[in-house]
């Protein structure tokens, strides 16, 4: 046996061709079940292992994915997108890719770096995160030809992209509070720049206008989401000589920042005034009183983004090209009376 395994080698070992190998072992072959696996166990007893270099010089390929999203202040986590970038790592790696991340805080001035990743070659695709509305990152990508899939957002602007219906999630959440017996429902939103943001206050707009309650616009916060903004916003509203029951918050760091709010003016969470967030990050169930919350399906999009965007670059069939995953309510004692 040579030092080093060659395809040849196992093509050889299976009886196929060497061009049937290749197609397998890129998920390009439309062969039989029994083929597939004798190539397979031709792969594993020869302990053939792929040379990427020469692959990706040969297709002028880096097998590189680029993922750019909005980093969050240097003292918080997000741990929504440390989950969606582990599922996006281990969608790729089955894949034959990798991720390269890198952050974007001011997206005007950021299309730079997309320009000098394409123009270099580093990158075979991007995956776009914390989309605003006429973000200069699409049009770029679009007028550049080149490929990319968004998570969020995107239904007008992007042809591939996969979303969590942010808009049914705060209708859900709305409508629990509403069934609970409230009429005076606050919203802590995302500024209104934000297109997820604007799609999940969507929700909450919906729902008030079915069951006909007052939307009064000193109840509604356009704010950063973070936990000071939720805190602060709702000591406002506190001091106010009419109160809201409930809010309803569009992450689950602004429900914490209203919960603190809510305690330290000697009311109670749920009893008092109910809170609901977004996202049911992992701290949601281990709060005084635990927060109800929206669950993204958020490592079912991470795999479903790679997915997309693989089958995009290697031209294969896209059964669905605009993704949109159902959120789900989880109800725990902040809502409840």
């Amino acid at each position: 046996m040579p030092l080093r395994v060659t395809i040849k080698d196992v093509a050889a070992q299976a009886d196929v061709s060497y061009q049937t190998v290749s197609k397998v072992l890129n998920n390009q072959a439309q062969v039989s079940p029994e083929t597939k696996a004798r190539i397979w166990r031709a792969v594993k007893k020869l302990g053939y292992v792929p040379n990427h270099r020469a692959r990706d010089l040969r297709t002028q390929r880096s097998h590189m994915l680029g993922y750019s999203w909005r980093p969050d202040l240097p003292h918080q986590v997000n741990p929504i997108m440390d989950l969606f970038l582990l599922s996006m790592v281990e969608a790729a790696d089955e894949k034959g890719y990798h991720i390269l991340p890198f952050p974007h805080p001011d997206p005007e001035k950021d299309v730079d770096a997309y320009r000098d990743l394409m123009r270099t070659g580093r990158v075979d695709g991007f995956i776009l995160s914390s989309i605003d509305y006429n973000d200069p990152r699409i049009k770029f990508l679009q007028r550049e030809n080149f490929p990319f899939v968004a998570f969020g957002g995107l239904q007008a602007e992007s042809d591939l992209f996969v979303d969590v219906d942010g808009a049914r999630g705060l209708e859900l959440a709305t409508r629990h509070l509403i069934a609970q017996g409230h009429k005076n429902i606050a919203v802590l939103a995302w500024p209104k720049h934000s297109r997820v943001g604007q799609n999940r206050f969507a929700g909450y707009v919906q729902a008030m206008r079915d069951a006909k309650l007052e939307m009064r616009a000193a109840w509604t916060a356009h704010v950063e989401g973070t936990f000071e903004m939720g805190y602060a916003t709702t000591h406002k509203w506190l001091r106010a000589k009419t109160r809201p029951t409930a809010i309803v918050a569009l992450t689950d760091l602004l429900a914490v920042g209203a919960m603190r709010a809510i305690q330290e003016s000697g009311l109670r969470v749920g009893a008092d005034i109910a809170v609901t967030g977004f996202d049911d990050t992992p701290m949601a169930q281990y709060l005084t009183p635990a927060l109800t919350s929206v669950r993204q399906p958020i490592w079912q999009v991470g795999q479903r983004v790679i997915d997309l965007l693989v089958r995009s670059l290697e031209q294969l069939p896209l059964t669905e090209t605009q993704i949109v995953l159902s959120p789900e309510l989880i109800v725990r004692e902040s809502s409840l009376k």
